[in-house]
This record gives C-alpha cells, structure tokens and sequence, in this order.
C-alpha cells in the first residue's frame, strides 16, 4: 500500500508555522515561549497570537514536561501607531487624516 503523505499542522496561520517548526525550536533549546514568538514570529501576525499562543503554549508543555500554568504567555505589543476602526473599516490611509 502506498504510504500516506502527512500534512503539517499548521499552529499559526498568518505566518505559517507548524507544530513541527514548533517542535525543532524547542529540540535546538528555545523553551521559553517569548523566544519562540521571536523567532518563529508565532503571534505576530494580524490575528495577534489569539489562537496561535494558546496552542504553542500545549505544545512547549507537552515537550518540555512543564505544567501550563508555569509557562509565561508571550508579551502582546499594540500598533506603533493607533489606527482607527473608520480606517479598518473602509481602508484608508491613517497618516493621511
């Protein structure tokens, strides 16, 4: 029988990383979820990690052993600039008004 091609897991879908990308940093030493953000840029997309950090955070515990409630969530970072829901909303240029 032909072997099965497995799909990755995708874990953050703005920057398309998967629970292997995941799992690699966490095999080369980064265990601590804020360096896995900075490297994988894992919640920095536009949904800012509301998915994606929960489901690392499963996935540092279950590889490195540690209870969830030990691991410390990644700091969130608003815009530079605040941008208004009007500029969301129809696309325009913020800087310009």
């Amino acid at each position: 029988m032909a072997e099965r091609k497995k799909h990755p897991v995708i874990i953050c879908r703005c920057n398309d990383v998967t629970e292997e990308d995941i799992v690699n940093a966490i095999k080369m030493g980064f265990t601590d979820p804020e360096e896995i953000k900075r490297l994988l840029r894992v919640g920095m997309g536009p949904c800012q990690g509301r998915t994606c950090i929960p489901l690392m955070l499963r996935i540092v515990a279950r590889e490195t052993g540690k209870p969830i409630s030990e691991l410390k969530p990644p700091t969130a970072r608003p815009p530079l600039i605040p941008v208004p829901v009007k500029v969301a909303k129809v696309g325009g240029n913020p800087l310009s008004e």
